[in-house]
């Protein structure tokens, strides 16, 4: 890639709703020879070909779903660290499974790498991110209900506990104001020292004067 950020979203059609032809054209083309792959279900390491693995992975997300529908929806470059960050919203579906669709949201982290030889962009890693869910619906779709529920659970025992062992953070707050009050202590005293210094010096300036002759003398008052 030349220019990442726009390029990405067309790489990521390429490489989600192309021919199989076009699929391993596109990892050959757009991934590093020893890229990895991360996802909630799989993982590849990053040694040797492992774009083989990468390439094994993509070929069966199309066999399990050949028609995928896929909405990049936005994309952030961080170009001092040469990091991707796509937004992307999709619709799985099965085709064993009649019926089945699972629309998900994910964000996919990719880190790049510039070769010195063509100063073109290649995929050194890719890390899809999913929520818990998201990532459910692709094997259990009512799942995200449960998931739902578990997180109104512990938001519920959060709110519990906090208000329980409020005294712990009371504590908490009393021993950061007792720190922040002794630095400050600290530090007034060292602009004390400072300023009693400078006086000091003053004084000393003050109670000698130079003579047109240049030699000091002691002003006397």
């Amino acid at each position: 890639m030349e220019n990442p950020a726009k390029e990405i979203t067309d790489v990521i059609h390429l490489l989600t709703q192309s021919p199989p032809s076009i699929q391993r054209e596109a990892i050959e083309t757009y991934f590093m020879p020893n890229a990895s792959f991360t996802h909630p279900f799989c993982r590849t390491g990053s040694w040797g070909n492992s774009r083989f693995l990468i390439r094994a992975i993509y070929r069966w997300y199309k066999i399990m779903s050949p028609r995928i529908d896929i909405t990049v929806n936005s994309v952030a470059y961080d170009a001092r660290n040469l990091i991707l960050y796509v937004d992307i919203s999709q619709v799985f579906r099965i085709w064993v499974v009649p019926f089945y669709c699972a629309p998900v949201n994910l964000t996919s982290v990719m880190t790049l790498e510039q070769s010195p030889d063509d100063g073109k962009y290649y995929i050194q890693s890719q890390n899809d991110l999913y929520q818990a869910d998201e990532f459910i619906k692709f094997v259990l779709p009512p799942g995200w209900m449960l998931v739902w529920l578990w997180h109104f659970l512990s938001t519920f025992f959060c709110v519990v506990g906090s208000c329980l062992l409020w005294p712990i953070s009371a504590m908490e707050q009393w021993v950061w104001e007792q720190d922040r009050q002794e630095k400050s202590g600290r530090s007034e005293d060292f602009d004390d020292g400072i300023e009693l210094r400078d006086l000091e010096r003053k004084s000393i300036v003050d109670e000698v004067w130079w003579s047109p002759t240049g030699t000091a003398n002691k002003r006397v008052e």
